[in-house]
């Protein structure tokens, strides 16, 4: 098969032929029909993920077809068309067993513990608790959107969060995570007010809802600024993950509010210093968000069917996987607005 594959950490990455994959016992092989290209892929190229072995192929945000099924496989049938959460839960650890899958102790991530969908097909393991079926209304490409960051800002808006209808919410980084947030907490009754450092991107997030846009390159204090508008946020959300972006969400929520940390906070962002100072005053809640399980689906979807979400609103552009290499490469840039979805194989 053809896939995009890297044999240095932000070494060159090439299409090149590969082995075509082979189901595990309890997996299956999905023929890769979009994958989204995330920014959590280019931290893995860069080596800022412990779990990955070279050489590597990246990808976890896919949609597809099921085309093998491994011996132990009950649930799934080749021609099935799936998708799946970034990170599988085994199913039998204390995690899964209390229902958290996606804390897994023995997770399996596409792209990181194994080969990813930057391929025509990808293996993946513990098919029974993880794959979701997809709704014939939801194109492949919508799908693959979903994988990562929509499902994450999905669980962090509504179950981590707790968003409720008519409170303030803020979004720091208006990446593919936090335009997702806006559109989940927008379609939940929230006003949102998102902070950035591109115009262009703060000003699609205004067409997705939101009702206040800060250029973080022109605010001397973002939490002041937050405050001035709001009267402070009784959610806020770090959607890139940086040692600004943190504290500015933890320093711009009112008193009893809730910081959600979404972003991935790796390489020289890993530690950051907190206002803890405020955590107390204020009686700060602090929560992460990493993911969300497959049983919690079907409520998302729902709302997809519904039209109150849309995410292929956020899809702004679709590649190759030829293509791919340079987006992918490139991502450090932090070029373009929205979701690139590879969708040619």
């Amino acid at each position: 098969m053809k896939a995009a594959l890297y044999e240095q950490f932000a070494g060159p990455m090439r299409i090149c032929q590969v082995p075509d994959p082979t189901p595990p016992a309890d997996g299956v092989v999905v023929r890769v029909a979009a994958n989204g290209i995330c920014r959590s892929d280019w931290h893995g190229w860069m080596g800022h993920d412990p779990d990955i072995r070279l050489p590597h192929v990246p990808g976890h945000e896919l949609a597809g077809v099921v085309a093998a099924v491994g011996a132990d496989v009950r649930r799934w049938r080749p021609g099935e068309r799936v998708t799946v959460p970034f990170a599988g839960g085994c199913g039998r650890c204390p995690q899964c067993q209390a229902g958290q899958p996606h804390i897994c102790d023995d997770y399996f991530q596409p792209g990181f513990t194994a080969w990813g969908s930057f391929a025509e097909y990808v293996a993946l393991r513990y098919a029974d608790t993880n794959l979701v079926r997809l709704p014939e209304e939801l194109d492949f490409v919508a799908a693959a959107s979903l994988g990562c960051r929509f499902i994450t800002s999905f669980r962090a808006v509504v179950h981590q969060g707790r968003v409720a209808p008519g409170e303030w919410v803020a979004v720091h980084g208006c990446g593919g995570v936090g335009l997702a947030v806006v559109m989940i907490a927008v379609a939940a009754g929230a006003q949102v007010i998102t902070v950035d450092v591109k115009d262009e991107t703060l000003a699609f997030a205004e067409t997705l809802g939101a009702t206040h846009t800060l250029n973080a390159r022109q605010v001397d204090d973002v939490p002041a600024a937050i405050h001035d508008l709001t009267g402070g946020a009784h959610l806020s959300l770090d959607a890139l993950g940086s040692h600004a972006t943190c504290a500015n969400s933890i320093a711009c929520l009112r008193k009893r509010g809730r910081h959600v940390q979404v972003g991935l906070l790796l390489a020289e962002d890993r530690d950051p210093p907190l206002p803890m100072h405020l955590v107390i005053a204020r009686e700060l809640e602090i929560r992460g968000s990493h993911g969300m399980p497959a049983h919690d689906y079907p409520a998302m979807l729902d709302l997809i069917r519904a039209g109150k979400l849309d995410p292929r609103k956020l899809v702004r552009k679709t590649v190759s996987l030829e293509e791919s290499v340079a987006e992918l490469t490139g991502m450090g840039e932090f070029q373009g607005v929205g979701v690139t979805v590879i969708d040619r194989f």
